[in-house]
C-alpha cells in the first residue's frame, strides 16, 4: 500500500512540476484573497489585526477547493480513472498518494501565505510549534476529505459546482478549529490552542480511515 501510495503521490507532483498550475494559478490567487481582504478591512486595523487568522484559513480553504479540483481531474483525462480501476495498486494506496500530493501543495501554499500575512497584515507570528503543528493536521484533514469528496463526485457532470458545496460545510470544524489555534498562537486569545489542534488532528485520522476504507468503492463507482 504504501509503495502504491508513494507512486501515485509523485504521479501527481510530477505533473504539477510540469503544468505549474499550482504557482501559476492556485498560489496568485490565494494571495490574491489576501490582498483583497486588506484592502475591505484597511480603514479599521484592529479589525484586520483580530480577523487574521480566520482570513488565513479561508483563504487557505479557497485555494484548496483548486487543488483539490484539479487532483480530481487528473484521473478525468485520459481514461486514467479506468487504468487504476484495472491496475493492481491498492485502492487505499491510491487514496493516500493523492492526499500526500494535494497536502504537499497546501504547505507549500500555507508558508507562502504565512509570508503574505506577516507583510500585509503586518503580523507577529509567534508560537511556532503550536503554528506548525496546525497546519499539519489542518492540512491532513482537508487533503484526506477533499480527495475523498473528490472521488464521490468524481464522473457527474457538475462536480465543479458540487464540489464546494459538499466540501465546505464538512471543512467548516476545520475553519473554527484552525482558527481559534492560530488565535492562542498569536496571542490574540486566551484558549486552549492545543486542544483546538488535537480536534483537527481527529478530524485528519477520521477522514484517512474513511477514505482509505472507502476509496475502492468510489473508484469502482464513479
Amino acid at each position: 500500500m504504501w509503495r502504491d501510495a508513494a507512486l501515485v503521490a509523485q504521479r501527481d507532483l510530477r505533473i504539477e512540476l510540469r503544468s505549474r498550475v499550482a504557482t501559476n494559478q492556485v498560489a496568485p490567487f490565494a494571495v490574491l484573497v489576501l490582498v483583497l481582504f486588506a484592502f475591505a478591512l484597511d480603514p479599521d486595523r484592529g479589525v484586520l489585526d483580530r480577523a487574521t487568522p480566520g482570513l488565513y484559513w479561508i483563504a487557505v480553504l479557497l485555494a484548496a477547493l483548486l487543488a483539490v479540483t484539479r487532483s480530481t481531474s487528473l484521473d478525468e483525462a485520459g481514461g486514467t480513472r479506468d487504468a487504476l480501476r484495472l491496475s493492481a495498486l491498492e485502492p487505499a494506496g491510491i487514496f493516500l498518494g493523492k492526499v500526500v500530493a494535494v497536502a504537499g501543495q497546501l504547505l507549500a501554499l500555507e508558508l507562502l501565505l504565512a509570508l503574505g500575512v506577516a507583510v500585509l497584515y503586518d503580523a507577529e507570528l509567534s508560537g511556532f510549534g503550536l503554528l506548525a503543528t496546525t497546519c499539519a493536521a489542518a492540512t491532513v484533514a482537508v487533503a484526506a476529505s477533499g480527495v475523498l469528496y473528490g472521488a464521490l463526485v468524481a464522473g457527474l457532470r457538475a462536480r465543479d459546482t458540487l464540489l464546494p458545496l459538499l466540501l465546505l460545510p464538512v471543512l467548516a470544524p476545520v475553519l473554527i478549529a484552525a482558527t481559534r489555534a492560530f488565535e492562542a498562537a498569536l496571542g490574540t486569545s486566551a484558549t486552549d490552542g492545543w486542544a483546538w489542534c488535537g480536534l483537527i488532528a481527529g478530524f485528519a485520522v477520521v477522514y484517512l480511515v474513511v477514505g482509505s476504507s472507502a476509496y475502492g468503492a468510489l473508484l469502482e463507482d464513479s
